[in-house]
C-alpha cells in the first residue's frame, strides 16, 4: 500500500518535515478517507518560523512599496495559472462542490492578493497644519512578525484574505493554516520561491489548534494576531494575547438573520439567492442567513417554497458539476451537525425537509453527507436558534412589522452579517441602521468590495479587515511634529 503523500511546512523559504516527526491524517470528506498528512507542529517549528519571520522583517519592510506589490501579483498569477488543479484539491479538502471552488474561492484568493498589491500603492498618509505653526503627519509602519490564522470552511481564500494586507503593509508572516483543510495552503507555499519572495517573509506552519496554534499565539516575537474561527478559540486567543498587549483582530461565529417582507420581490434570482445564502457550502460560511425571518401574512407560503426549493437541491460528490452541495468538512463536524439537527427535534421543532444523512453510494458511500434542513415551530431563545450550527440547517420564524423582525435578528449574542428583503426604500434603510450587524445586505447576499470593513459585533468579533482596515490594523501609526517657524 502506497503511503500517503506528506505535506510540509514553509520556514525560511525552505519546504521542511515537523521536527517532532508528528504527522496528522488529511481526509476526503466526500469519502471519508485519508489522501494526505499534513504536519502536527510543535513550539520548536514555530520559534523557527518565528525566528525566520524576524530575521527577515527589517529588510522586508524597507522593500520598496512598488516592489512588495510585484511580489503579491506575481503570487497572484500563479495561483491563477493553477486555478482549475488548486480548485479541485480545494474540493476534496474541503468537500465543497469543485464548481464552488472553481468560481468563489480561488477567483477571490487571486482578488485578495491583487487588491493589496493595488492598495498599497495608494494609501496615504494623514497631515495636519496646526494653529501653534507645526505640521503633523503620520507614519503606518509594519509591526514586524504577525500571525495570521485561518479556517476551513474557505481555505485558500481566507489565508490570503489575512497575509495579502500583512505582506503588502511591510510585516513579515508566521501563517497557520487549518489542520482540517491544510493542501491549497501548501500548494501555495510551493510557488513562494517561484515569485520572488525572500525567506522568512512568509513562512506557514501546520498543525494542530492545542500544538501548533497555542505555540504561535503565546510566542513573545509575535506582535499581532489575525484570527477566524470560533469563538470559543477566539476567546482563548484574546486572553493569552492581553497580557502581553499585542493586537488581535477576531473574525468569529455568526447567527445571521434573513429578514423577508411581505413586499420583497419573489423573483427566481432572488429565491436562488435566498437558498444561496442558507446552504452554500453545506451551511459552511460564517456568512450563511441559518435564521430566516418572514413576515407572517407570506410566511405559510413561503415556506411552501422554500423547503420545495430546498429539497430540490442535489447533494453529492463535490466533482460532480451537477451536484449543489457536497460533503460536511470532516467526521467531526457532521456528528455536531445531526446533533443539532437532533436537539432542535427534543426542543419540539418540526423538521420540514431533510434531517437526515445522505448516502450518495459508489465512491462516496461513507462520505459526510446532510440533506439540505429546514426547521420550523422553535422559538428564537431555543438553542437552536442561539446557536451556530454551521450546516446547512436553517429555521423559519414569522414575525409582524418592522419592531418585531428587528427584535427577533438581534436577539442573538451573534452580529457578524444580515440581509433585508424589501421594496421599501425607506424600511431597507430604517432596519438595516437598527441592525446589530457588522454588514447588512439589502435585497442581495455575499456581494463583497474588498475595500469596505469586514468584520462582526457582539461574539461575533473584535476589528475589522478589508481595505485600509487591514492595512490600519498590521501597521503601527507614529505622529511627526514638525515646527514650522
Amino acid at each position: 500500500m502506497n503511503a500517503l503523500p506528506a505535506l510540509s511546512n514553509l520556514i525560511d523559504g525552505v519546504l521542511r518535515p515537523p521536527l517532532g516527526d508528528r504527522w496528522l491524517d488529511v481526509h476526503e470528506p466526500a469519502t471519508g478517507k485519508a489522501f494526505a498528512r499534513c504536519p502536527d507542529s510543535d513550539a520548536r517549528d514555530v520559534d523557527a518560523a518565528v525566528d525566520a519571520a524576524r530575521r527577515a522583517a527589517e529588510g522586508w519592510a524597507a522593500t520598496p512599496v512598488e516592489q512588495r506589490a510585484r511580489l503579491l501579483n506575481r503570487l497572484a498569477d500563479l495561483v491563477e495559472q493553477d486555478l482549475e488543479s488548486l480548485a479541485r484539491l480545494e474540493s476534496r479538502d474541503s468537500g465543497k462542490p469543485v464548481k464552488l471552488a472553481r468560481n468563489l474561492d480561488i477567483p477571490r484568493a487571486v482578488a485578495n492578493l491583487r487588491f493589496f498589491a493595488a492598495a498599497i500603492t495608494q494609501w496615504s498618509s494623514e497631515a495636519h497644519a496646526t494653529d501653534e505653526r507645526a505640521l503633523n503627519y503620520t507614519l503606518r509602519q509594519p509591526l514586524g512578525a504577525v500571525a495570521c490564522i485561518s479556517p476551513w470552511n474557505l481555505p485558500l481564500y481566507l489565508f490570503t484574505w489575512k497575509i495579502a494586507p500583512a505582506l503588502a503593509a511591510g510585516n513579515t508572516v508566521v501563517a497557520k493554516p487549518s489542520e482540517v483543510t491544510p493542501y491549497t495552503a501548501w500548494m501555495f507555499a510551493q510557488v513562494c520561491s517561484e515569485a520572488g519572495l525572500p525567506p522568512g517573509v512568509l513562512n506557514i506552519v501546520h498543525g494542530s489548534g492545542a500544538r501548533t496554534g497555542q505555540a504561535l499565539i503565546a510566542h513573545d516575537g509575535i506582535a499581532a494576531i489575525s484570527f477566524t474561527g470560533s469563538t470559543r478559540t477566539g476567546a482563548s486567543i484574546a486572553a493569552a494575547a492581553a497580557p502581553k498587549f499585542k493586537k488581535v483582530s477576531l473574525e468569529m461565529g455568526g447567527k445571521n438573520p434573513t429578514l423577508v417582507f411581505a413586499d420583497w420581490n419573489a423573483s427566481e434570482a432572488n429565491w436562488q439567492t435566498l437558498l444561496r445564502s442558507a446552504f452554500a457550502n453545506q451551511g459552511q460560511i460564517c456568512l450563511c442567513g441559518s435564521r430566516i425571518l418572514v413576515e407572517r401574512r407570506i410566511f405559510d407560503a413561503f415556506a411552501r417554497e422554500f423547503v420545495e426549493r430546498a429539497r430540490a437541491l442535489r447533494v453529492g460528490d463535490p466533482q460532480d458539476a451537477a451536484n449543489d452541495l457536497g460533503a460536511i468538512v470532516s467526521r467531526e463536524h457532521f456528528d455536531k451537525v445531526m446533533g443539532h439537527i437532533a436537539l432542535a427535534r427534543e426542543e419540539g421543532g418540526t423538521i420540514l425537509c431533510g434531517g437526515e444523512a445522505v448516502r450518495p453510494g459508489g465512491r462516496c458511500a461513507d462520505g459526510w453527507f446532510i440533506a439540505p434542513t429546514v426547521i420550523a415551530d422553535l422559538g428564537p431563545q431555543c438553542r437552536t436558534n442561539q446557536e451556530e450550527i454551521f450546516g446547512p440547517v436553517a429555521t423559519l420564524l414569522p414575525f409582524d412589522g418592522e419592531d418585531e423582525a428587528i427584535a427577533l435578528a438581534n436577539a442573538t449574542k451573534y452580529g457578524l452579517a444580515a440581509s433585508v428583503w424589501t421594496t421599501h426604500l425607506g424600511r431597507a434603510h430604517r432596519v438595516a441602521a437598527r441592525l446589530e450587524s457588522g454588514i447588512v445586505w439589502i435585497n442581495c447576499w455575499l456581494k463583497r468590495d474588498l475595500r469596505t470593513p469586514f468584520g462582526g459585533v457582539k461574539n461575533s468579533g473584535v476589528g475589522r479587515e478589508g481595505g485600509a482596515e487591514a492595512l490600519r490594523f498590521f501597521t503601527e501609526p507614529k505622529n511627526i511634529c514638525v515646527p514650522l517657524d
